[in-house]
């Protein structure tokens, strides 16, 4: 049966979008908007709406975008890590009044994804959408965070929407697991 279409980048392939040179301020732009989705989840339509009211510094320095998701109107709440920071800093001049981010429209991300995608020797189709499904199954489940947490802040209104991810990440470690398993054979022997 054909492949299906994988919907989330790979560890290489995030580590590969993230290091290869673009040489255009708007590739680079473009890239660090879709970084932030793929470090938070947060989908195109949601980080259109991003203000400064959003963020929330907690007690101990963490910073965290607390909001609703525009789709379903649900809370969600996700701690920020290096990279979503860095990007926030890095645009902050750039946003207009009161916005967390400059954005393109999603047509000209995923336009523009494509290029970069290329120019990064990723071979798949990539759209913006893929970074939310790279958060919930590469950067959280695959490093071991509950599905009840990466629900939450996914906003999701029911775990069997997670569950999906969840089931992907099983997939990914099968395939893991063989690919570990062709590496090894037959270089380690054992008398038993």
């Amino acid at each position: 049966h054909p492949e299906r279409e994988q919907k989330y980048l790979t560890a290489a392939e995030l580590q590969r979008l993230m290091t290869t040179p673009l040489h255009d301020p708007k590739l680079y732009h473009i890239r660090d908007l879709f970084l932030f989705s793929c470090y938070t989840g947060i989908p195109y339509g949601d980080m259109c709406r991003l203000t400064t009211e959003d963020l929330e510094v907690a007690e101990d320095g963490e910073v965290w975008i607390k909001t609703a998701r525009k789709k379903t109107k649900i809370d969600y709440e996700v701690p920020l890590l290096d990279i979503p920071l860095l990007i926030l800093d890095k645009y902050r001049d750039m946003a207009p009044e009161g916005k967390l981010l400059p954005m393109y429209s999603n047509n000209e991300l995923n336009r523009t994804l494509k290029r970069i995608a290329a120019i990064c020797g990723i071979e798949r189709k990539l759209v913006f959408h893929c970074g939310r499904h790279t958060y919930a199954t590469e950067i959280t489940l695959s490093h071991g965070v509950p599905l009840e947490t990466v629900s939450k802040m996914l906003g999701h209104s029911r775990i069997s929407t997670t569950q999906i991810y969840a089931k992907v990440t099983d997939d990914k470690i099968d395939m893991d697991t063989r690919s570990l398993e062709e590496k090894i054979a037959g270089r380690f022997s054992v008398a038993i």
